[in-house]
């Protein structure tokens, strides 16, 4: 049984510093693939480098909303550099975040559109970081048409949901969805077409419910998420893990040369 990581920050200290126990223990689990997406200019060199020393390892490029205090004038330019010197599989982690800070909304739609335009000009996917702000990212969205990508941490209504999936677009889930509490998201998880779906761990944030909070998570618990998943959809390990293999690639084809 083969899962997929699709959004996972092994450039992160908290799982750099053991990077080679984090991915044996990945494989032990059967998390065989992961995908690091960059965050801000200095990672983009950390998750290249990471991908060069293990092939297990793909990754994304990009800045992530929460990072632009530290964009600077000329780091598009430096991004647009290194998608077409690197074998990016999509443009990310980049998107909006109005949970977090409003004070800077102007900003972060520029810098959200920029980026997006980098993606229609290479012809790549995107992975989109889209908290509290899915209204948003689908008008961007349906304004710059892009292949599609990955919804990061999806939770928001069916409507908005289906509105993505029309755009090509698959929908991530992941510890998020394993706490009694998150009902709705169960829900989405339970009801959406599997098609619709991939799985990601986000760690070392985003827990699942079984880690204690002083512990933070690793993509190993991606098969456990998996196995939730599994009791959620009536579905069989093997079965489903084919499932998200398949929508993964259609999320991000390059991915499609690990199986081929």
């Amino acid at each position: 049984m083969v899962w997929i990581d699709t959004h996972c920050h092994l450039d992160n200290p908290l799982l750099s510093t053991n990077i080679d126990s984090v991915l044996k223990e990945s494989l032990d689990h059967g998390v065989e693939v992961l995908v690091i997406p960059a965050v801000n200019r200095k990672s983009l060199d950390d998750v290249i480098k990471i991908a060069q020393q293990y092939p297990q390892c793909l990754f994304a490029l990009g800045y992530h909303p929460l990072f632009i205090d530290n964009y600077k004038e000329g780091d598009l330019d430096i991004l647009s550099n290194y998608l077409n010197e690197h074998d990016a599989v999509a443009v990310g982690e980049i998107g909006l975040d109005f949970f977090t800070r409003r004070d800077n909304l102007v900003d972060q739609e520029n810098l959200f559109v920029d980026q997006l335009k980098l993606a229609k000009s290479f012809d790549l996917p995107v992975i989109v970081h889209a908290r509290g702000a899915i209204d948003r990212i689908l008008k961007h969205l349906r304004s710059i048409k892009i292949k599609g990508g990955i919804i990061h941490a999806f939770n928001g209504s069916f409507q908005q949901a289906y509105q993505l999936i029309e755009l090509n677009f698959k929908l991530g889930f992941g510890g998020a969805m394993t706490y009694q509490r998150a009902t709705h998201l169960r829900k989405l998880a339970a009801q959406l077409p599997i098609e619709s779906i991939v799985l990601e761990t986000d760690a070392p944030d985003m827990p699942p419910a079984w880690l204690q909070n002083d512990v933070y998570n690793q993509p190993k618990e991606l098969s456990k998420i998996g196995q939730f998943l599994c009791e959620l959809r009536g579905l069989e390990p093997l079965k489903l893990a084919e499932i998200i293999r398949g929508n993964v690639i259609k999320a991000l084809p390059k991915l499609v040369k690990l199986y081929t």
